[in-house]
């Protein structure tokens, strides 16, 4: 009996509770306090700061030697102005670009020579994509894809014979590149697309050459990189040209 605990040291022992069990609990408390306070309470500035920036800022570039301005987020983009030599420019270069791709169309049929045919799928590929981008960006204007007159293909809008563009080859050329075959088209093929190419280059000079003409972005990217790849590609058939057997350039 002696060995037992006095009661009053059993009861304050059952009261009080242990370091290990307060921490617990105190633990326990302060989640509950952070799971129902409000999200604002614990955000950051850095947190507002991305939510104000989620904001469109629309900038307007200044004139030179004048501020850019900050418009409403409401501002909405328009079109840029264009000029009569854009259209025309747009117009004309689909119709170039047309011809280029019933060129290639006949490579298939006409030559087994490798690397025409590898150069010819580059270009129809290309001139196909931008023939898509030039009718698209005539449709979003309003205006209309072709320079013939409805219905009459042979025909402009103003009522005249249709014109080739520069360097277009002539139907007697085509003609002639539709009968050929093997060394002989390769040639042909070559000597003309080599034409062709050269009379685009003319046509995005004259392009820039026009005063107010060419200064819509898309039109000036389109053109800059078309004067480029057509640059390019000359220098690859030339190359062919002069790569061909002996016997095959007399």
């Amino acid at each position: 009996m002696d060995s037992c605990p006095p009661k009053e040291h059993l009861y304050r022992s059952r009261r009080e509770p242990s370091p290990r069990s307060a921490t617990r609990s105190v633990f326990l408390c302060a989640s509950l306090l952070a799971a129902s306070a409000p999200s604002t309470f614990f955000s950051s500035p850095a947190r507002a700061q991305q939510k104000d920036s989620a904001a469109p800022v629309v900038v307007q570039p200044g004139a030179p030697g004048k501020p850019s301005k900050t418009l409403p987020p409401s501002t909405k983009a328009t079109l840029p102005p264009r000029s009569p030599a854009d259209v025309e420019f747009m117009q004309g270069m689909i119709m170039h670009h047309q011809q280029a791709v019933e060129m290639t169309a006949l490579i298939q049929s006409h030559t087994e020579n490798k690397d025409l045919r590898s150069l010819g799928a580059r270009i129809s590929s290309s001139q196909s994509d931008e023939i898509k981008f030039m009718q698209r960006w005539l449709a979003a204007r309003g205006e209309p894809i072709s320079m013939a007159m409805p219905g009459m293909p042979d025909m402009d809008r103003s009522g005249r014979p249709m014109a080739l563009m520069p360097g277009m080859l002539t139907p007697d050329q085509m003609e002639a590149l539709r009968k050929a075959d093997g060394a002989e088209f390769d040639r042909l093929f070559l000597t003309g697309m080599i034409q062709h190419h050269n009379g685009a280059l003319i046509m995005v000079k004259d392009l820039f050459d026009t005063p107010g003409a060419g200064q819509d972005a898309d039109l000036f990217n389109f053109a800059t990189d078309a004067d480029n790849t057509q640059r390019a590609e000359i220098k690859i058939m030339q190359l062919m040209l002069e790569k061909r057997p002996a016997e095959e350039k007399r």
